[in-house]
């Protein structure tokens, strides 16, 4: 074992010509112990439960009656969040709820998303975190980008913070603090 955590100390400080895990992932190295190899952090954050999967919907009112009526799905009042840009409704599931989303003003992100896919779509989904604060820091370190760093206060009344697509294998993902 001893042999295993020196290798992997070597390891650590090692950084590839390219970008590559060590590189972009310092954190995710350990050992099979669970110990963490000198030199690297112990993380102060975990991942959670998936909260949501947002949809963009160009009629509000359609979609809504979609997963009340048709589908018999229980469904939250339109509530407008004016500094995400948004109107939301939530659609309850029984491990996790959707989130239809419509444009709320000119400057929403849900417009722009809408004027390249009219029909609507997967927007995002969002993980829970147990520390939004740790896990911002971390993965910026790792060069993963934070399209809003400070966290905003999200539909739920929680702190949330977007990572960029770009970043995350081409998925919008918003993190929320549990």
């Amino acid at each position: 074992m001893a042999a295993v955590v020196t290798f992997l100390r070597r390891l650590s400080t090692i950084t590839p010509l390219k970008k590559g895990v060590l590189q972009r992932y310092p954190t995710c190295i350990r050992t099979m112990s669970g110990a963490v190899p000198q030199g690297v952090s112990e993380r102060l954050w975990s991942l959670g439960k998936l909260n949501h999967v947002a949809i963009a919907v160009p009629n509000l009112e359609n979609a809504t009656a979609l997963y009340r009526d048709v589908m018999g799905a229980k469904v939250s009042e339109v509530t407008p969040l004016p500094e995400h840009g948004v109107y939301t409704v939530f659609v309850e599931l029984g491990n996790t709820k959707l989130e239809l989303l419509h444009p709320l003003g000119e400057k929403s992100p849900i417009e722009g998303f809408l004027k390249k896919n009219a029909a609507g779509g997967i927007h995002h989904i969002c993980i829970e975190v147990d520390n939004i604060t740790e896990a911002v820091k971390q993965l910026t370190s790792s060069h993963i980008r934070a399209l809003n760093p400070e966290p905003k206060i999200g539909a739920h009344g929680k702190p949330v913070v977007f990572l960029h697509p770009k970043d995350c294998n081409g998925v919008l993902l918003e993190l929320e603090e549990a």
